[in-house]
């Protein structure tokens, strides 16, 4: 199964409630499937600080170096986007180039596949940002999961991560990004709760 979910703006989308456990945020309202891509509003009231923890940060990748990204998924980035192939072997992608992604605020993206009895695949774009610190995913039955982060050299304002799943969530997971101060930069809200 292949999801993505609609374009919303992390105010209207993501409650952002961080507490005592590094990358905790609170589940935001279930919101129906579809196309992916949302953005942060200008407003800074929407950044909420996380406590001092490990922050993880992007690795730097050649243009068109493929990574192994587990359970039969390969990610690559070249300077027109990423690129993925799953254990079908089919090649998909996803664009910073074709006007989809606005890349003068803060965004992410959220692509999935799998099943609910074999695990979920995740990957997505970030974007807008030169100070990414990590990706979190909160999933439909509230497990949190941190996303591994990928950018090309010289950090050029996007970037794309991945996550695996397990079978208790189907795809429907919410995703934040935050930038390397523990910030909520951007969200998407989850579905299927």
């Amino acid at each position: 199964m292949k999801k993505y979910l609609p374009a919303a703006t992390a105010a209207a989308a993501v409650v952002a409630v961080l507490a005592a456990a590094p990358a905790t945020l609170a589940a935001p309202a279930a919101a129906p499937s579809s196309a992916s891509a949302a953005s942060a509003p200008g407003d800074s009231s929407a950044v909420a600080p996380s406590p001092s923890a490990p922050r993880p940060s992007a690795r730097v990748v050649a243009s068109g170096e493929r990574v192994d990204a587990g359970g039969g998924f390969t990610v690559w980035l070249t300077e027109e986007g990423k690129y993925w192939t799953g254990p079908d072997g089919y090649e998909n992608f996803r664009s910073v180039v074709d006007g989809n992604v606005d890349p003068s605020r803060p965004g992410v993206s959220h692509q999935s596949e799998g099943s609910a009895g074999a695990g979920v695949f995740h990957s997505g774009l970030y974007y807008g940002t030169k100070k990414a610190g990590k990706i979190v995913l909160t999933g439909t039955d509230g497990t949190k999961t941190t996303a591994v982060l990928l950018e090309l050299p010289g950090r050029p304002g996007w970037g794309v991560w991945y996550a695996h799943t397990g079978p208790e969530n189907d795809g429907g997971a919410a995703v934040a990004l935050y930038d390397r101060k523990g910030r909520l930069l951007a969200g998407l809200p989850g579905w299927n709760a």
